[in-house]
């Protein structure tokens, strides 16, 4: 069933994402086709970011940064409520966003 859990993974914040695939179907559908087929990428952008930042505006919002290539990141953005967190969304970047650095490796 696609509803089910595609992937949950732990992160360095010690909580964990998780994504349904119905939920990672739309991201690679609609939001961000260049992600198709990255699923590993972005497991490991959650384990082991190279830093993780803070959104400005949602302190429940955090985007997990790792480096693929010199100045290319993965981004993946993450959502945490009630101790949960759930991808929102995740694409490759050229630059780190403004946000408060929690975590760096």
């Amino acid at each position: 069933m696609a509803d089910e859990i595609l992937f949950e993974v732990p992160t360095p914040l010690g909580f964990m994402v998780r994504v349904s695939g119905n939920y990672w179907t739309l991201i690679v559908t609609i939001k961000h086709p260049v992600m198709l087929g990255r699923e590993t990428d972005v497991q490991n952008t959650l384990k082991q970011p190279d830093e993780i930042r803070q959104s400005r505006n949602d302190p429940t919002v955090y985007l997990f940064y790792k480096l693929e290539r010199p100045k290319r990141w993965i981004c993946a953005v993450v959502k945490r409520l009630n101790g949960d967190g759930f991808l929102i969304t995740m694409f490759p970047t050229d630059a780190i966003k403004e946000g408060k650095l929690i975590w760096s490796n």
